[in-house]
């Protein structure tokens, strides 16, 4: 399962590479977002300072809503989806290596976030460890969960408008659980927020499980 993962991930990155969707388009558009905030809260800065967890995670979830569109719109080009049924992967690899592929998309994004943050609203990156942990389980669970509905909607002529509908709904634990995460971390009181990442773990074991098992009968059912 994991060498066809591999082989998934590895050409999922490489037209990310060429294709630079994610460099050109969806980076920038996080930024904005971040900017946009930043000009809403800026006259009060305390109120952007408490909200920069929430705000935070909001543009993490919105720039991950169109690296899954982007994703998934990778396998229904030039017949893709049917070399892959055909192919003899193992189709929870294939689930594995999208989400990786898109996993290790998003991390770039939210190291890019992380120092927009910074810099734009004056955070004060204290608790390492934990804001390592959440980011990690955080998006395992969003790339997992993405995949999984990616998958579910793929093929319908709505996919663009309906993939967020159902999508964001669940991962709105995810939402909570990585702000109240980030916020215990950059208060200094990483205790508090260990459990909430520790949910966030279990919701990412959630996804990979329940998108591991079902993926097959997507693929084979588009």
């Amino acid at each position: 399962m994991w060498r066809d993962a591999s082989l998934v991930a590895g050409r999922d990155l490489r037209i990310e590479a060429r294709s630079r969707v994610t460099l050109h388009q969806v980076a920038p558009f996080a930024l904005l977002v971040l900017i946009l905030f930043a000009f809403a809260l800026d006259p009060d800065r305390g109120v952007l300072e408490r909200a920069t967890p929430g705000l935070y995670w909001v543009t993490v979830l919105f720039s991950a809503l169109l690296a899954l569109a982007r994703s998934a719109k990778l396998d229904e080009a030039d017949g893709v989806r049917d070399a892959l049924r055909l192919s003899g992967l193992d189709p929870a690899g294939v689930f594995a290596g999208k989400a990786l592929a898109v996993a290790a998309e998003l991390v770039a994004l939210e190291v890019l976030l992380g120092v927009g943050v910074v810099v734009l609203y004056g955070a004060d990156p204290a608790g390492v460890g934990l804001l390592l942990a959440t980011v990690l389980a955080a998006t395992v669970a969003v790339a997992t969960a993405g995949t999984l509905y990616g998958a579910l909607v793929s093929g319908l002529r709505v996919r663009e408008t309906l993939l967020p509908l159902l999508l964001l709904p669940v991962l709105a634990p995810v939402l909570i659980g990585a702000t109240r995460a980030f916020e215990s971390a950059l208060a200094d009181d990483p205790a508090a927020g260990w459990p909430w990442c520790g949910l966030l773990a279990a919701f990412a074991v959630l996804y990979s499980v329940a998108g591991a098992l079902a993926y097959g009968t997507l693929l084979e059912g588009q």
